[in-house]
């Protein structure tokens, strides 16, 4: 089986996903766009040696609606050749799309792929596409589907984490992606996005609160209380009636930000590198994809891992870095302590807490973080995981070329 190496990884800032943030006013499908130029023009790039490109996007409906990932490879410039595919596995759409394109290069079928995400959450809702998952009476009854939030602090209650514990873990999030920033380890991946008359629109993450505190934090009101007394408790609590209640430790501070933001990677075979004149940054070793019980939800991370780690023959020990999506605090510290990994070596420079969960490009966006901290430390051996709606996780071991 041939092998898949990534060549280059970009990424946008990620902008607060509401009206006053600062991609508001950025189409999505130019946001994209951006990535897919800016990944052709550092790299000299011939586009005529890519096949296709995959973009992941949760809500493709409206402005992401209509295959955005072929309207993008037009709006780039890209020649009509390259095909265009947007896909959906939830959160973890932009990893899936990288995953796939690993597997299209590896089967042989392709040569070179561009793969990651976009999701413009301030322009387009997230869940405003519906689904029977979330909205058929019959269906969440049957399988006791709750919104995220309850299944997190269903997690938090299960496995005794504590509303202290989230908060700790929160504002060191906000404190390591504050020193990133300042010591320059994402400009490698980060391009600023401009308009068209080349002004600044913005240059780095926007939600970053460096002067976020445990006692700053503790004062805000859990997120998710009033859903689950309105009955989202009760369902939860069917499927695991041995907890008496749900304890709510959650919030809008210790949970993702809902943010605008696209990221690609540029797959290829090592026929296509030598072809495009680049040498490859890393290559994949292994990836996985799991489901897990859809009332819990977050879980997928933990069986996603043990399975990649089975395919590539490696051990927890083995992986020098891990990317854990911080879709709620409870995730990552939940995947700590079930796989005994040190604090030191996860999310090194700070994640979703602190910058934002993009949906549909926060895989390629944790990637791409992933692939700059390897180089910048030296170490060979990175892990990525996201939690997905549903009930699902997936996973990707990343090997730098020295």
């Amino acid at each position: 089986m041939a092998e898949a190496f990534i060549y280059d990884a970009v990424r946008t800032p990620r902008g607060r996903g509401k009206a006053d943030g600062a991609l508001h006013t950025v189409q999505p499908v130019q946001l994209l766009a951006l990535v897919l130029r800016e990944l052709r023009d550092r790299n000299r790039l011939d586009t005529t040696l890519i096949d296709d490109v995959m973009m992941g996007c949760v809500t493709p409906i409206g402005e992401q609606g209509a295959d955005i990932a072929r309207t993008a490879v037009l709006e780039a410039g890209y020649p009509v050749s390259v095909a265009g595919v947007q896909l959906n596995r939830f959160c973890s759409s932009g990893l899936e799309a990288v995953n796939l394109a690993a597997a299209c290069v590896m089967a042989g079928q392709v040569d070179a792929v561009i793969a990651g995400g976009i999701e413009s959450m301030s322009r387009v809702p997230m869940g405003a596409d519906g689904g029977a998952l979330w909205t058929s009476p019959e269906i969440v009854a049957r399988h006791r589907i709750v919104p995220q939030g309850i299944s997190a602090d269903l997690l938090a209650t299960r496995y005794g984490f504590s509303r202290t514990d989230a908060d700790i873990y929160a504002a060191e999030s906000h404190r390591r992606a504050w020193t990133a920033w300042q010591e320059g380890r994402f400009t490698g991946s980060v391009m600023p996005v401009r308009d068209r008359l080349g002004h600044p629109v913005l240059d780095r993450d926007e939600g970053i609160r460096p002067d976020s505190t445990v006692e700053s934090l503790s004062k805000l009101k859990p997120a998710f209380e009033g859903l689950g007394r309105k009955g989202l408790d009760a369902l939860a609590l069917l499927k695991f009636p041995e907890i008496a209640q749900i304890n709510h430790i959650h919030h809008a501070g210790n949970s993702s930000q809902i943010v605008d933001g696209a990221a690609g990677l540029l797959v290829g075979s090592r026929a296509f590198g030598e072809k495009a004149g680049l040498k490859p940054r890393a290559r994949i070793r292994a990836f996985a994809a799991v489901g897990s019980d859809p009332t819990e939800m977050l879980t997928g991370p933990v069986p996603a891992t043990r399975k990649v780690l089975g395919k590539a023959g490696l051990q927890i020990g083995d992986i020098d870095l891990f990317e854990v999506n911080e879709a709620f605090a409870v995730v990552p510290l939940l995947y700590m302590e079930q796989l005994g990994i040190d604090h030191g070596r996860l999310n090194v420079n700070g994640g979703g807490i602190a910058m934002g969960h993009p949906l549909g490009a926060t895989g390629a966006v944790i990637s791409a973080i992933l692939l700059d901290e390897l180089e910048r430390s030296g170490k060979p051996l990175g892990l990525a995981t996201l939690c997905v709606g549903g009930g699902m996780g997936v996973a990707t071991i990343f090997e730098r070329i020295h």
